[in-house]
């Protein structure tokens, strides 16, 4: 349950998202970034400092509220949404559960202060296998020197720091990696290029490449070669965190459609009249409603520090494809106006085909259910 403070907050998070964000949505895609007054629109409220813990100047609020703003703020644009997640579900969450208390001193004041952070995991030829990177970690006196590519990497142009893992024992694979905290603008890190996407266009998209970018050993998270688990702890979190942004998504399209619907006229009757149609609606509202049920059941049980392993993915998995089906059968009620930019059917189309793939593919997430299902065997 949400407190009664969180509750209203998320009364001003709705208005916000309604009047400030979605209004400027189609410009975001088009453009290909969320304009910095949206940004600090968003400091302003609070938002970035919501689920930092009171004793690094943040708010303490829940996980639980945390993906309900993203929730909303993914109604309005989940390019937008995407900034605030990053920075808390994928570089604060991390730091907050496995980072020294020095780590955290440095870097969770100024996620709340409002500074922007991502995860670097992913690379050209590591993705859902995450234990295969090929990016080293060679200690150094009282350093490491990081070499190697990281893609596809969210919030690249905003974040000030990231959560990167490197490999520093290669012959052990997943138990052999670290996880470090590396500064944006230390020497040798560099952006190679800025990718181009479907959907999600507003968010910062890039290839980072690590050329012999010393980090001082104080800024490993939790232990050397204890990264995978960092890893895959953080992943939990921000699956949930993609699972609420595809239901922002399906609720926006499915709104959206309603509206549309409800006015249109095809031989003399209203389009929501014809039996088919309701079928068609009556559909999506099913997996709505219960990908809401999935995602915030996974977000209450990881709030109360739960084992949130199958049902994080199940939640990702099944409201990715709910976004997806809703979102595609949205487009079809608005007909030929649907595949045009008049409405917002396409963009919320093309957002949501990245839920089904980042944080995992969801054929991956399928492996990990099988496989929580067969310990309980």
């Amino acid at each position: 349950m949400l407190t009664e403070t969180e509750v209203d907050i998320l009364k001003y998070v709705r208005e916000f998202a309604e009047t400030k964000i979605k209004p400027r949505a189609r410009e975001i895609d088009e453009k290909m970034y969320v304009p910095e007054d949206i940004i600090q629109g968003m400091r302003d409220m609070g938002l970035f400092a919501s689920y930092i813990p009171k004793e690094y100047n943040g708010y303490g609020l829940g996980f639980k509220f945390l993906m309900n703003v993203i929730e909303e703020i993914s109604k309005a644009c989940p390019s937008t949404a995407l900034v605030l997640d990053g920075a808390l579900t994928l570089f604060a969450e991390p730091v907050i559960m496995f980072g020294s208390e020095d780590l955290k001193k440095r870097y969770l004041p100024r996620v709340a202060s409002g500074e922007v952070g991502g995860l670097a995991i992913t690379e050209p030829g590591a993705g859902s296998d995450a234990a295969s990177i090929k990016t080293t970690a060679v200690r150094s006196g009282n350093k490491y020197v990081l070499n190697g590519t990281k893609v596809f990497i969210s919030n690249g142009r905003l974040a000030r720091f990231f959560v990167v893992d490197a490999s520093t024992d290669p012959e052990r694979r997943a138990k052999g990696i670290t996880s470090f905290v590396v500064d944006a603008d230390a020497p040798g890190l560099k952006i190679s290029r800025d990718i181009h996407k479907l959907g999600i266009r507003g968010s910062s998209t890039v290839e980072l490449v690590f050329d012999n970018v010393e980090v001082p050993e104080e800024n490993i998270i939790g232990n050397v070669n204890e990264g995978f688990k960092v890893i895959m702890d953080t992943l939990d979190a921000g699956r949930i965190g993609i699972a609420a942004q595809a239901l922002g998504i399906a609720k926006a399209s499915f709104e959206e459609a309603l509206k549309y619907i409800k006015e249109r006229k095809q031989f003399n009757q209203r389009i929501i009249d014809f039996e088919g149609v309701q079928f068609m609606i009556a559909d999506m509202e099913t997996r709505i409603k219960a990908s809401e049920l999935l995602v915030y059941d996974a977000a209450e049980k990881w709030q109360n520090h739960e084992n949130t392993i199958e049902i994080s993915s199940i939640a990702k998995m099944y409201a990715s494809d709910t976004a997806m089906y809703v979102a595609e059968r949205s487009l079809q009620l608005f007909g030929g106006y649907g595949y045009t930019t008049d409405f917002d059917a396409e963009r919320h189309l093309r957002d949501a085909k990245i839920t089904q793939i980042y944080e995992g593919t969801n054929e991956i997430q399928k492996i990990i259910i099988a496989r929580e299902i067969m310990k309980r065997l």
